[in-house]
């Protein structure tokens, strides 16, 4: 077997059902060498309760979890809520975590340059703050995997429209977007939501895969009272991770809108001409099926 991929999970978990979706598969993936998750924005207590509950599921009750920052750096809407511990708050689970974030990625990316790959899958607070107090962990990192931005202007998304991760915290985004690790991929909106899945087929597929997801699907019934389907944002992020073909790249550079409080967090994309180096790989397209097929073969049990 190849050596499997050391990844850190930096996430917003408990707010959209997405984040625990792709934490099941991290842990279920068998090329995933899972180091750690680090939790950011609002109550990132319960956000790190939540990741633990499903790492306990998933029996890696050694996985460390650590809480991060959780005010923006400058402006921004923030998010406090975590409405999906809901699903778990009367369930015994883990209750105490150290809030370390930045400091546990800082001294695990240096123990192990040029080998982890970041994915994060929230908003930027933790990241804009690492690579603020140590600019040179962005070059330490075999990769940097982010579900986030929108960076075309076609189909459903118009001029204007932005991302929750990148709009969350605009300064943090703008800093990382800044940042220049040996890859830089960006997984964002008009491609993710090309993988979505209604209700009822996730009920099914999730039941039957056995109980890491059933337990994820506890908490996405919070999120089905008042949406009636599933898109696989984060998860599609997290499968290029182990199969990079799942997706189109494109190269080009990133900027992000951070001077207006009214478009903060909007991201722009301008593609490399011909050759030319660029900074940014950005998604632009999705085969669907391939997706799904990877997603379900791994978490299945």
């Amino acid at each position: 077997m190849a050596a499997r991929i050391p990844v850190i999970l930096d996430t917003d978990i408990g707010s959209d059902i997405d984040d625990a979706v792709a934490l099941a598969y991290l842990l279920s993936e068998p090329a995933c060498e899972l180091l750690g998750v680090t939790t950011v924005t609002g109550d990132v207590e319960k956000r790190s309760r939540l990741a633990g509950y499903i790492a306990d599921v998933a029996g890696r009750g050694d996985l460390p979890i650590r809480s991060g920052l959780s005010e923006v750096m400058l402006f921004g809407p923030g998010q406090p809520e975590v409405p999906q511990y809901e699903a778990i708050e009367k369930l015994p689970h883990r209750k105490d975590f150290a809030k370390d974030a930045v400091v546990f990625l800082r001294d695990t990316i240096r123990s192990r340059p040029g080998e982890i790959v970041l994915l994060t899958i929230g908003p930027l607070t933790n990241i804009g703050a690492l690579f603020t107090a140590d600019p040179e962990i962005p070059s330490m990192l075999k990769a940097l995997v982010m579900m986030c931005g929108v960076f075309t202007a076609g189909g459903q998304f118009g001029p204007g429209r932005r991302e929750w991760n990148a709009l969350v915290d605009p300064v943090a985004t703008a800093i990382t977007y800044r940042a220049r690790p040996k890859q830089f991929a960006s997984v964002g909106l008009e491609v993710t939501t090309r993988c979505t899945m209604d209700a009822g087929e996730v009920r099914r597929k999730f039941t039957e895969a056995g109980p890491l997801m059933r337990s994820v699907l506890n908490l996405a019934e919070v999120w089905f009272r008042s949406r009636p389907r599933l898109c696989f944002h984060d998860p599609l992020a997290s499968v290029y991770v182990f199969d990079p073909d799942v997706l189109k790249m494109c190269k080009g550079t990133v900027t992000v809108e951070t001077t207006s409080r009214e478009l903060g967090g909007l991201t722009s994309f301008q593609p490399a001409k011909d050759d030319e180096p660029a900074p940014h790989d950005v998604a632009v397209n999705v085969d669907v099926e391939r997706f799904f097929a990877k997603y379900f073969k791994t978490v299945v049990q």
